[in-house]
């Protein structure tokens, strides 16, 4: 049961977090690569990297979270649970404004929640699935009533995974077409000022901002620089103070990482369970038969990829399920179809006995693989992806496209085949997982959910119990059942559990003290210069 003793833990663990022996010092402008450009700002609509990137300097959420994983009050300072789990009470911390003045409430808590996270975001509908209403007997009490407890809600109220949005300025709009979406007004450490398209996003400090004394920068720049190279360039001679999730390419961020004036550092994911995969849409020719997606896992190289491209950095996925959830019970292994390195007779085994036969040419099939538009590691996949098909005879084109049109083609078009991609499992498979393969979560126009239109009845039924499962021993079981489905069927493939790099210059200080790494708040972060 969580106490409002929880509130006071988590401000202890934020006092603790400043670098040791520093003193903070105030003003500075912080240059951050936005890799690729964002596809918008609204993260109430998209949890695509880039906007991560940017909007959680701009909205808050409910609570962030340490290093730790514990919770850090922000718009709520503390937090209680009733006995049975079914009514969460929020405390809300008064005297915050919008950035446009405006006073913040409950009022914006229950409408966020209820009209936008619930209906637009593409894990809100897992988050606060048990959500039935939220009550608000006064501005700064929200009741959040359940259908049946779910305790995972708790490790989803961050700005970046749930930013509380204004009521008064989306209340009646169409969610997918207002001002907020490219213009953002939060109650954030940093107010948005101005994106100039294919250059920079920036941000000024939030005068008015809640925590006292913050934020210690002046502002922060998001830059866009579509070349790698140019990116490592502009690292190394100072124009640039901070890039993550491989906005400095591995190849170019073990070498700086030698450099006294550089640091790399994997902290600040520890939240977000990061897994490369393959999409598979299951509604078309030949990817409705699932012999082909289980060849292609099969003949995948993992081990290579992740040595030959992401330079060591990862491990060999062997389920739906990231192997971070056995320490919940929840992860199986030795399931089918996930070899660690490829196996080329096993996959013309499998399709073979499928009759996937090839015709006179030798082909099998053909196909055109999308790739996520991230960068240049991507593409080198797909070139790798490319070739290791060739053996089955099967002949591959590959697509790389701006972000908006990718977003667009892959969840609501669904105009693909096989997408290349990674997904954020998060701190529990309710938040993560659950979205890629319920029938409910075939969201057409919402993206990275349920993209390869896969619906098993009796897999719904696992999902709906795995999420509410009080019980370590019968949830183990629940999900066990669930992987081993997934692992014959494989609607996706996972391919390995990603470790992202941030590479950052030194005089840059705090900025990984948050569990969301890059997509944290930034309040704490300076310069020493």
């Amino acid at each position: 049961m969580f106490l409002r003793s929880l509130a006071a833990a988590g401000l202890a663990a934020l006092a603790l977090s400043a670098s040791p022996g520093f003193a903070q010092k105030a003003g500075g402008t912080m240059v951050k690569l936005v890799q690729p450009e964002p596809p918008s700002l609204a993260s109430y609509l998209s949890t695509s990297g880039p906007i991560g990137l940017i909007a959680p300097k701009i909205y808050d959420g409910l609570f962030d979270y340490d290093n730790d994983l514990n919770m850090v009050p922000a718009l709520a300072t503390s937090v209680d649970v009733s006995e049975d789990g079914k009514t969460v009470t929020f405390a809300l911390r008064e005297g915050v404004t919008w950035h446009d003045g405006e006073p913040f409430t409950s009022e914006d808590v229950q409408f966020t929640v209820m009209e936008v996270l619930k209906v637009v975001h593409p894990r809100g509908p897992n988050s606060f699935r048990e959500v039935t209403s939220i009550d608000t007997p006064d501005d700064y009490t929200a009741v959040f009533n359940l259908e049946n407890p779910a305790p995972y809600m708790l490790r989803a109220l961050s700005g970046y995974e749930s930013p509380i949005v204004p009521k008064h300025l989306l209340e009646g709009q169409d969610l997918r077409s207002n001002d907020l979406i490219n213009s953002p007004v939060g109650t954030g450490a940093f107010k948005f000022v101005e994106w100039r398209k294919g250059q920079y996003i920036r941000l000024d400090k939030n005068e008015n901002y809640w925590k006292e004394g913050r934020p210690y920068l002046d502002r922060i720049v998001g830059r866009m620089i579509p070349d790698a190279s140019t990116r490592t360039a502009a690292m190394e001679n100072g124009e640039v103070h901070y890039g993550a999730y491989g906005a400095i390419p591995n190849i170019d961020a073990v070498r700086l990482r030698e450099m006294p004036e550089f640091g790399v550092t994997t902290d600040g994911y520890s939240m977000i369970n990061p897994m490369a995969l393959i999409e598979f849409n299951t509604r078309k020719p030949p990817f409705d038969n699932p012999a082909l997606r289980q060849a292609i896992s099969l003949v995948v190289d993992r081990e290579f990829l992740i040595e030959n491209i992401w330079f060591g950095y990862g491990n060999p996925a062997k389920s739906a399920l990231s192997s971070n959830f056995s320490a919940a019970g929840l992860f199986s292994d030795g399931l089918p179809n996930y070899p660690a390195g490829g196996n080329v007779d096993a996959a013309i085994a499998v399709l073979d006995e499928a009759g996937l036969t090839p015709d006179g040419n030798g082909v099998r099939a053909e196909f055109t693989l999308d790739l996520i538009p991230y960068g240049e590691d991507w593409r080198r996949a797909g070139e790798y992806m490319k070739q290791a098909l060739q053996p089955l005879g099967i002949q591959v084109d590959l697509r790389y496209e701006d972000v908006p049109t990718w977003i667009k083609r892959i969840y609501s078009d669904y105009d693909f085949e096989m997408n290349v991609n990674y997904f954020y499992q998060l701190p529990d498979p309710v938040l993560g997982v659950h979205r890629h393969y319920g029938t409910d979560q075939i969201r057409q126009g919402t993206a990275f959910v349920n993209s390869s239109g896969y619906s098993n009845p009796k897999l719904d039924e696992l999902l709906a119990a795995g999420a509410v499962e009080p019980d370590a021993d019968k949830r183990s079981a629940i999900y066990s059942d669930i992987q081993q489905i997934l692992a014959d069927e494989l609607p996706v493939a996972n391919i390995f559990e990603m470790q992202f790099l941030t590479v950052y210059n030194e005089k840059l200080k705090d900025h990984a003290t948050s569990a969301l790494g890059a997509y944290g708040p930034f309040d704490g972060a300076w310069i020493d210069e």
